[in-house]
């Protein structure tokens, strides 16, 4: 590796790869100084400059209902404001001595003149994180963020017909998309696409930006919003589409919310053979659809073994038998429990992608795909 090369590699693998001056500045600095790292002194100066992480600064929690707020928060170095409409952003805090790590959807739109992003959480009653933010993280407090990501995303152009459904805390990706057709809409003197919305909530003080989407809807010939009351109105079905939207066969549609939801929709879509037409985006990763075969792991540097089956992760074989790993987040954001496979093979329980020996896997969010070794 030549000398520019070198200045040149990205910081860290979590901080933007654009060769913008300041990221090469900070990956210079960064190892010209290794083994002594600069963050140490860089963050007496300020908390949100990293040459190892992405950070923010908390500078809004904004209520939506009485269980959900907006988190408003401005990224420091490195963060990518040219993500897409549509993605999630993984968010770490410092509680009790302890890194909890989570995605959440971004709600705001992709390149702001103010350099803020903005999150919605809705408070669940077994999620630590998701209540903490909602009710009892102050402003000024400094997170650590994961870059976004995620396919599920509105196009540039976009279709001229969209169909969002969407439930709950579902909506939230959408507003991200709302949100962006409207602001492109203004910037280029044009009208927004034809966008039909169904959103499913319990309660009219449930409906995450209520205010805003009924703003929109007074303000856009081209978008018609219905809103389901659950606890009165019933469940929506899908059958009722031809009512609510007849021509919900020829638009391109973009669906968010609870998991049998979800599957709904998906086997609806396949019904009439348009699922091609159809996006997903799904909050929780079901093991059962991606596991491995299970096998022996061993743990090369303990010398432990421990037979798993198939959803079993690796973080969790070792734990069990006393085999120390480093980890972090749990949920495959902050590459803390990474460690090299030595032999055998390993499966992603998120994407159901294979790794074999020689390459570096994450721990927390992968089984065994039969016998394998980790140097660890």
């Amino acid at each position: 590796m030549g000398l520019k090369e070198w200045i040149e590699k990205p910081a860290a693998h979590v901080v933007s790869s654009e060769r913008s001056l300041s990221n090469v500045v900070r990956g210079a600095v960064a190892r010209v100084t290794t083994p002594l790292l600069p963050d140490d002194y860089l963050h007496l100066v300020n908390p949100l400059w990293s040459a190892r992480e992405l950070r923010g600064r908390i500078v809004e929690v904004r209520s939506e209902t009485p269980d959900s707020a907006t988190i408003v928060i401005r990224p420091g170095w490195g963060f990518d404001f040219e993500y897409e409409p549509g993605q999630y952003v993984g968010i770490g805090l410092h509680i009790e001595g302890r890194w909890h790590w989570r995605s959440y959807s971004l709600t705001s739109t992709p390149v702001r003149d103010d350099k803020l992003i903005s999150i919605a959480v809705k408070a669940m009653p077994e999620g630590f994180l998701s209540s903490h933010l909602v009710s009892g993280v102050p402003a000024g407090t400094v997170v650590r963020l994961a870059a976004p990501q995620g396919d599920f995303v509105l196009p540039d152009p976009p279709p001229e017909k969209i169909l969002f459904l969407t439930a709950g805390s579902g909506i939230t990706p959408i507003m991200s998309m709302l949100r962006t057709l409207d602001r492109r809409a203004n910037e280029r003197g044009a009208v927004i696409s034809d966008v039909v919305h169904v959103h499913s909530a319990p309660t009219p003080d449930s409906v995450m930006f209520r205010s805003e989407l009924e703003g929109f809807d007074e303000s856009h010939e081209r978008f018609r919003s219905h809103v389901q009351f659950t606890r009165t109105q019933g469940k929506f079905a899908l059958s009722s589409l031809d009512e609510v939207c007849p021509d919900w066969r020829d638009r391109a549609v973009w669906a968010c919310g609870p998991q049998a939801m979800l599957d709904d929709i998906a086997a609806f879509w396949k019904g009439a053979g348009i699922d091609e037409k159809l996006h997903l985006e799904r909050f929780a990763v079901s093991r059962a659809d991606t596991s491995g075969s299970g096998g022996t792991v061993t743990f090369a540097k303990s010398g432990k073994t421990v037979t798993i089956d198939g959803a079993t992760t690796l973080l969790e074989a070792g734990e069990s038998v006393g085999a120390l790993m480093p980890f972090g987040c749990r949920m495959g954001i902050c590459q803390t429990c990474v460690v090299p496979l030595e032999k055998g093979h390993i499966v992603d329980l998120r994407s159901g992608k294979e790794h074999a020996e020689g390459e570096r896997v994450q721990t927390c969010i992968s089984a065994a795909a039969g016998d394998c070794t980790l140097d660890a």
